[in-house]
């Protein structure tokens, strides 16, 4: 793996290092492998009326913190103050999806035709969670919160320049009543996240991110028989072949390229316009621009 960035916070407004913060040692990661394991032999039997209660309580957390969650991501990464609040609230949309739905969701159920059958959704364990810097709590939300109602632990590898927003989320999930153990943040270096990769108390990884980064733990994953999910990084077009309205057509590019100070994954990263349509298009974008 490549060598890994600094846990850094870098004003994007100013290009300061206003905060840093140390690598985890090896000894913090085994502590963190045995923990989620330990506490997953008590989260899963947990019942689960009482896991979504605790799901239903971050939800909470998340709204009430809005404000002071939202500062963090625009001093991290640069989000706009209004999106970043708007992140930290969905973030309770989707807490609470799953602290509602989820219980129903992994109801067992039967098998069609072999009446003393049934499908059941059971844990597997402890889950490693790569999370992305462009959406510092939606991506970490989506993760977590069905991990949590199924019963796994989660070990929790932010991106290096989003450390005090994966702080504040782990003080959500302590505040919330998740046990020790069974949600853990780790500042941990691209070798520690693979050798977590090969630990066979681990049980499964989901990054999102690059592609390069998605090959190394795919690979990793592979080579020890993981079970991996992967969202990697996106390259949309988009195009216009025609158009009735060539203003409104560049309204929504612009929306689209600039939502998320430009880092979204379905953003569109090209935009093909037909010749006879191009002048008007480019002249639209660039007054949208000045």
């Amino acid at each position: 793996m490549t060598q890994t960035p600094p846990y850094q916070v870098t004003d994007p407004a100013t290009g300061e290092v206003t905060e840093t913060f140390s690598f985890a040692t090896d000894a913090e990661v085994a502590e963190a492998l045995a923990a989620a394991t330990e506490a997953f032999a008590a989260w899963r039997l947990r019942p689960v009326a009482e896991r979504s209660a605790i799901v239903k309580r971050i939800a909470e957390l998340f709204t009430e913190r809005a404000a002071d969650l939202a500062a963090l991501i625009s001093k991290e990464m640069g989000k706009r103050p209004a999106q970043a609040v708007g992140e930290a609230e969905f973030c309770t949309d989707i807490f609470n999806y799953y602290a509602d739905s989820g219980p129903g969701l992994i109801a067992d159920k039967p098998l069609p035709g072999h009446d003393t059958a049934r499908v059941e959704y059971r844990p597997v364990g402890p889950v490693l969670g790569v999370m992305p810097w462009n959406y510092p709590y939606y991506q970490v939300a989506r993760f977590a919160a069905p991990n949590l109602i199924v019963g796994n632990t989660v070990i929790l590898k932010h991106a290096e320049n989003c450390p005090t927003s994966a702080l504040a989320i782990a003080q959500i999930m302590r505040d919330a009543g998740v046990p020790d153990g069974v949600y853990v943040n780790l500042f941990a270096t691209h070798e520690q996240v693979a050798a977590m990769i090969a630990d066979p108390r681990l049980h499964g990884v989901s990054l999102t991110g690059s592609e390069r980064a998605g090959t190394v733990v795919a690979e990793t994953a592979g080579r020890n028989l993981k079970k991996v999910v992967l969202e990697l990084g996106g390259s949309d077009p988009y195009i216009v072949l025609d158009t009735d309205d060539v203003e409104d057509a560049a309204k929504t590019a612009w929306v689209t390229r600039m939502e998320n100070v430009g880092q979204a994954c379905n953003s569109n990263k090209r935009m093909i316009v037909m010749d006879d349509i191009y002048d008007g298009f480019v002249a639209a974008l660039v007054k949208r621009a000045t």
